[in-house]
Parts: structure tokens; C-alpha cells; sequence
């Protein structure tokens, strides 16, 4: 696949201090969406994705547990933009994202991996203990830029437990690209059922917010009701 030039990411500063996790000492249970926005997600996609979105941050308030530990971060793309740093569920705020662009899907792996690894140095230089991050990816097209380097960055750090990776594809979606970048199977989206999506993953991330950080597995609920299986 040929390489397509894409817009400069701009990496905004984080004045972040410390005092966050001085005020909420929780464990913390990352989760890192990388969200496509490209042109082709105009209209009732984006719309059910926004639906989604809010939907994750209501379930999530209802475990008030879950509300102090899990965290989310948001990167979208195209162009790839960090869309909401790591907050906790309490703190996160969601804003309606809009279409834009092309799919630079490989760029924003990458982007978005370094975001997680950023953020455990956090919890690591403040003792805060932390679940295995999870990182989300929901598309609907093929890539406009080169996967490779995102692809072995992915496979590294799942071989390596750096992190847990999930691909979904809405309709339209290349899956066999999805295959090559995921070492878990890639799921298909039924239709344009974000909310079911996504309250699947505010019950699992809440699970695994009350998991031990040592632990290595975690039995996750079917996706049936969003998935096709």
C-alpha cells in the first residue's frame, strides 16, 4: 500500500502536575478510542457514534466505581487530532465530533500508542497502579496511509501485554486490513449499533477496573449484541 502525505499531528502541551491523582488515588483502567472521522463516516455514523460516546459516559457514571478508575482518551482521524487527553469518567466531558478528511488510520495507531505510553509514565512517577490499557479502534474504510509500522507497534506491545487492542469495523470497513493490524480477530459491526458497543465496553471496562493490575486474563461478556459473530 502506497503512502499518502498527511497533515502534520500538532501535539498540544499538558500542564498536568500531579494533582489529579493526589485528589483520586483509584488504580486506574485506561482506555484509549481511536475513532474514525473521515468523510465517509458523514451523517447517521457520525451521528450514532456521537450517541455512543454518550452513552459510555452515562454508563460508566453508573458504576461509581468505575466513574474514579477508568480513564479515556480520544484520538480521531482524519487528520489525526488528540480529540480529549486521559481523563477519568467523572472528569470526561463528551463533544460532538464531526467528518472531515481522509483515513489516516496508521498514523493514528501510532499517535495514539505513544499517548498510552506517555500516560503509564505518569502513573508510574506518581505510584499510581494501573490496569493494562485498553486501545479501541472503530472504522469504516480502508487506511490513505501506510499500516505497517502501526501494525508491528500493535503486535509488539499485545505479544508484550504493553496493552489490549480491539478492531471494529462498521459497514464498509477493509477487514482484511483490520486482520493485519489486530492480533485479536476484528469484529463487524451490526448495522450502526455504537450504543450496544458501547455500553459492552463500559461493563467490561468496568470489570476490569475492579481486577487486580497483576491480573493476565480477564473473561470478557459475548459481543453479541452488537457484533456480527
Amino acid at each position: 500500500m502506497s503512502d499518502f502525505d498527511q497533515e502534520p499531528f500538532t501535539r498540544k502541551s499538558n500542564p498536568f502536575d500531579g494533582s489529579e491523582f493526589a485528589d483520586n488515588p483509584e488504580q486506574r483502567c485506561p482506555c484509549l478510542l481511536l475513532l474514525d472521522t473521515s468523510g465517509s463516516m458523514d451523517g447517521d455514523p457520525i451521528a450514532e457514534l456521537n450517541e455512543g460516546i454518550r452513552a459510555f459516559k452515562s454508563e460508566l457514571m453508573a458504576d461509581s466505581l468505575a466513574a474514579k478508575r477508568v480513564e479515556v482518551a480520544i484520538v480521531t482521524f482524519g487528520p489525526v487530532r488528540l480529540a480529549q487527553d486521559f481523563v477519568t469518567a467523572e472528569s470526561f466531558r463528551p463533544t460532538s465530533l464531526s467528518v472531515t478528511g481522509d483515513t489516516p488510520m496508521g498514523a493514528a495507531i501510532v499517535e495514539g500508542l505513544e499517548q498510552v505510553e506517555q500516560r503509564k509514565e505518569l502513573y508510574k512517577q506518581h505510584g499510581v497502579p494501573y490496569n493494562r490499557p485498553w486501545v479501541f479502534l472503530i472504522t469504516d474504510g480502508a487506511p490513505t496511509d501506510s499500516i505497517h509500522f502501526a501494525a508491528q507497534l500493535v503486535r509488539d506491545g499485545v505479544e508484550k501485554k504493553k496493552f489490549a487492542f480491539f478492531a471494529v469495523g462498521v459497514e464498509g470497513a477493509d477487514m482484511d486490513t483490520l486482520a493485519k493490524i489486530s492480533p485479536r480477530k476484528p469484529l463487524k459491526l451490526q448495522g450502526l449499533k455504537f450504543r450496544e458497543l458501547f455500553q459492552w465496553l463500559s461493563s467490561s471496562l468496568g470489570s476490569a477496573s475492579r481486577s487486580s493490575p497483576t491480573t493476565e486474563t480477564l473473561a470478557l461478556p459475548p459481543p453479541s449484541d452488537w457484533a456480527e459473530l
